[in-house]
């Protein structure tokens, strides 16, 4: 059986027409001295080549690179902002326990904009480096045609994928139905007595469950009701109380997008001493530890944060993953828990 050529360093340097220490430079990162225009060509000649480093340089020789990636799995986030969200970290959490109880190892922790470095990408996104991929919100930072080609380049490269909280065409995912769980949370205010109810949330399939919740209830016209843009504490905070000045009043009920948006209109409300939930009632969605300790605490849609990051890594253990047509697609099922703010 003929062994696959491994590309070297000068064979980049022949695509991209350049001396192999200049190659050298730029994958060193110590390539103030290259001018832009051949830097240019060096990282297009890596990308077209896909070469990598080679740190397995040993392993590989004596044909044991597909054995060093058997147990190594890598996790691409969306963003720095993902480690400040308690929604989040509690997925990781997930994701990490049951790696440790299966025996596998997290490789990597990067960004998606990262990827968009050619010398990254094929060092990283590589079967000798991982023998599967766990791709966390990445949905959030898919801007354009060039960011969804990262995702498709991702798919040709590893066997194993799981989309983490969203889904993906051809990919298999385990995900949050926020569609759904918007439309418990809106429900849930309806079976309570509230009609004159505002969703403050981020604009995404949580808008179409609370939209879902009051055309299922005849509401056809739902022009009046306030829908606000908010996706942090500070924002939730903003969202309420630019909506108490523009109306002079709040609504009977607020459905809000995540307890984290809930936590900073708790804080307006507390502020200006309108009682929750005889003024005010408020729901939301995700559970995450702190929403059982507010004032009042927070009656919300309970989302299996860690389960879900479970998962995910049981999909790549147990190779569970299909693509396109054979993709898995899990939903883990929401349900209300019931508090004081509703």
């Amino acid at each position: 059986m003929q062994t696959k050529k491994r590309i070297t360093q000068q064979d980049v340097a022949r695509r991209a027409g350049v001396t192999r220490s200049m190659v050298s430079y730029v994958l060193n990162g110590t390539d103030r001295a290259v001018a832009a225009g051949t830097r240019e060509k060096i990282l297009r000649a890596i990308d077209d080549l896909g070469y990598r480093p080679n740190r397995f340089a040993r392993a590989l020789l004596m044909g044991e690179s597909a054995a060093l990636a058997d147990n190594q799995i890598g996790l691409v986030l969306c963003n720095a902002e993902v480690f400040l969200r308690p929604y989040y970290a509690e997925i990781i959490a997930g994701i990490h326990s049951a790696a440790h109880e299966h025996g596998y190892h997290i490789r990597f922790i990067r960004f998606f904009d990262e990827l968009k470095d050619p010398v990254l990408f094929n060092q990283l996104i590589h079967s000798e480096e991982v023998c599967g991929l766990l791709l966390l919100a990445t949905d959030q930072c898919l801007k354009d045609e060039n960011d969804r080609r990262i995702i498709t380049r991702i798919k040709e490269r590893i066997a194993r994928i799981v989309c983490v909280e969203w889904k993906a065409e051809g990919l298999s995912s385990v995900y949050l139905d926020r569609q759904d769980a918007a439309w418990k949370a809106t429900a849930y205010l309806f079976g309570r007595g509230c009609t004159d109810i505002a969703y403050i949330g981020e604009f995404d399939e949580r808008v179409a469950g609370f939209r879902q919740a009051f055309l299922e209830r005849g509401l056809g016209d739902i022009s009046r009701l306030s829908i606000t843009n908010a996706r942090d504490m500070p924002s939730g905070y903003e969202a309420v109380r630019g909506l108490h000045s523009a109306e002079g009043t709040l609504p009977r009920a607020i459905c809000a997008g995540s307890d984290e948006v809930a936590i900073g209109i708790l804080q307006y409300l507390n502020e200006r001493r309108i009682r929750i939930p005889e003024d005010t009632a408020i729901i939301s969605i995700d559970n995450i530890e702190m929403s059982a300790y507010t004032s009042p605490p927070l009656t919300t849609v309970n989302v299996q944060k860690r389960a879900m990051g479970c998962r995910a890594v049981e999909m790549i253990v147990h190779n569970s993953t299909g693509k396109d047509d054979n993709a898995l697609i899990v939903s883990l099922p929401t349900t209300v828990v019931v508090r004081k703010s509703a």
